[in-house]
């Protein structure tokens, strides 16, 4: 038998999606189910309010996590692993190392101000460090064992194959 908090079958429904694909936001849960936007909305401001679920903005988007499983240092992680160059740019900090703007950029085939726009937003979140280097200013992840964990785990959320061919990780846990 269900769990009493999740008797009805569109919040039942709501949370397992959430707990599959943590960091899933708003529009994407309409486009997965058919219940009118302001069920989703009740449903969501429900499981809110029991505790079950925590939203997490990442800027853009309101994103929404199983509270059972997601501190607040992992929704960040999950929060830019979500967005596509985040996770493109933090996957090659971690397979290559640290690296400037202007690799980063060759390595993604994007402008540096793209590049720097993201590297911004990482460093901001803490997700990233930067380091001084004579003229070069380098970036490197901050907690590289927090986001190769939570990349690997939840990786078959994420559709980004360039990513996946890039890390490798999944075969690691």
């Amino acid at each position: 038998m269900a769990e009493p908090d999740l008797e009805l079958d569109s919040r039942r429904a709501l949370y397992q999606h959430i707990a599959d694909n943590p960091g899933v936001h708003f529009r994407a849960l309409t486009a997965e189910f058919e219940y009118a936007k302001g069920t989703i909305q009740y449903q969501l401001r429900w499981l809110a309010d029991e505790g079950l679920i925590n939203e997490s903005s990442d800027g853009k988007y309101t994103r929404y996590y199983p509270t059972a499983d997601f501190d607040e240092a992992d929704r960040t992680v999950m929060n830019a692993l979500r967005r596509e160059y985040s996770r493109r740019v933090l996957a090659h900090l971690l397979a290559e190392g640290p690296l400037s703007t202007t690799e980063l950029g060759e390595r993604l085939d994007k402008a540096k101000s793209t590049v720097s726009w993201h590297l911004s937003n990482l460093s901001e979140a803490e997700l990233v460090t930067k380091e001084r280097k004579g003229r070069r200013v380098v970036y490197d992840v901050a907690d590289p064992d927090r986001v190769e964990r939570l990349y690997a785990v939840h990786q078959r959320s994420f559709t980004d194959r360039v990513v996946d061919r890039l890390l490798g990780l999944w075969d690691s846990y």
